[in-house]
């Protein structure tokens, strides 16, 4: 058999695998939203849907919107003027004992909270900062910065609810969760990662990052009016962002979460409706939930699922919780804490090692961050108890 001949059958194949995949997919896609279409009709399934995805872009992307672009002022303006470079210093002799990293470290974890989860890969590419890490500790901070993802406007968010003091309470559960996700990550890698035989810098002094200025030159109000301007404008591009996340993972957890608006008038097309397909999987075990996280509703479970995915789509399903009276501050104070541990890491891990060259990592990288997510929940839950 030539070479022609075993091109022609591996296309043969493919194509026949194609056709199958494609099959399978119908079948899948169609039975899913064919059961959805028979429980509310057809018809009220596409003006949920649509309904849904408007009001959730009005009244929720907006909102949220409006607070990346002024955290992205503030994270900007924080950088200009050194606040950034002195919290780094308060924080650096936590790193070590806390998350086995070397102090500057703390300095990724600061962007990453005032940003998003991809921060911590630019700076990983920065020579004078990466030379304060061994192999395995900064292939390490995929998992460390993406435990702080977005927490500033995660916490500005519950804020903005009247849930400051649980947020806060949240915050320090995600840290819990960041060290659990850091070091498990550290031992599964550590055995195979082949260190460089030069030793890592062993500076005290904190490293000059290339890729952020600390020291700005010009008028000060000249530096405050461009730090806000730069900042917002990075706050537009997240918030943009965010939109199909939250539009089509929101609309669709909202489809299978909440019932009928009117039980007894049943399904009329309106905005939130759908069939409660999870809360019935979600109710059967139930006792795990309230065990762990405090969760009297089966409904709220939907909140670190779909966090998973974007946790700017998981803020969307805030409101609708807070309607129905479901959430209080135990709960927000889980929320908060695994929506920053997880913070959409199933959508940024991959591309994050792949950055790093690590992609075969990837599954030891899932694996850590699923557990520290979850130990960041039950973490604020019994913090909460503890301290309310």
């Amino acid at each position: 058999m030539n070479r022609l001949q075993r091109k022609l059958i591996r296309a043969r194949h493919k194509l026949a695998w194609r056709k199958i995949e494609g099959l399978v997919f119908l079948l899948i896609f169609g039975g899913i939203f064919g059961f959805v279409g028979y429980k509310m009709g057809v018809s009220n399934m596409f003006n949920t849907i649509m309904k849904t995805a408007h009001d959730l872009l009005m009244n929720t992307v907006f909102y949220i919107m409006g607070i990346t672009v002024m955290a992205g002022a503030l994270g900007k303006l924080l950088v200009e003027f050194g606040v950034i470079r002195l919290l780094e210093m308060l924080l650096a002799p936590l790193m070590r004992p806390l998350f086995n990293l070397p102090g500057v470290a703390a300095l990724g974890g600061l962007m990453t909270f005032f940003s998003d989860n991809p921060a911590i890969i630019s700076l990983a590419h920065d020579r004078n900062f990466s030379g304060y890490f061994k192999k395995y500790e900064l292939v390490s901070l995929t998992n460390f910065g993406t435990a702080f993802g977005m927490g500033l406007i995660v916490i500005t968010f519950m804020v903005g609810k009247g849930f400051a003091a649980a947020s806060l309470v949240g915050l320090a559960g995600a840290v819990a969760g960041a060290i659990v996700s850091t070091r498990l990550m550290q031992r599964f890698i550590k055995p195979l990662i082949k260190e460089p035989e030069a030793e890592t810098l062993e500076n005290t002094e904190p490293p000059i990052v290339g890729d952020i200025s600390f020291k700005s030159k010009g008028p000060i109000f000249l530096r405050f009016l461009n730090a806000i301007l730069d900042g917002g404008k990075q706050g537009v591009d997240l918030g943009l962002a965010i939109i199909p996340g939250v539009l089509i993972i929101s609309s669709m957890v909202m489809l299978f979460t909440f019932g009928p608006a009117d039980a007894a008038a049943g399904y009329q097309g309106l905005a939130y409706e759908g069939v409660p397909l999870m809360p019935w999987l979600a109710g059967k075990f139930a006792w795990l939930f309230k065990l762990l996280f405090g969760f009297t509703s089966p409904e709220l479970i939907a909140f670190p699922i779909t966090s998973l995915g974007a946790v700017g789509a998981a803020l969307s399903l805030i409101s609708t919780f807070i309607k129905h009276g479901v959430v209080g501050g135990n709960e927000i104070a889980v929320f908060t804490a695994m929506g920053m541990c997880w913070s959409g890491y199933l959508s940024t891990h991959t591309a994050m090692l792949d950055a790093l060259k690590y992609r075969e990592l990837t599954s030891k990288a899932l694996i850590s961050h699923t557990v520290g997510g979850l130990v960041a929940g039950v973490a604020a839950h019994y913090l909460y108890i503890m301290i309310y």
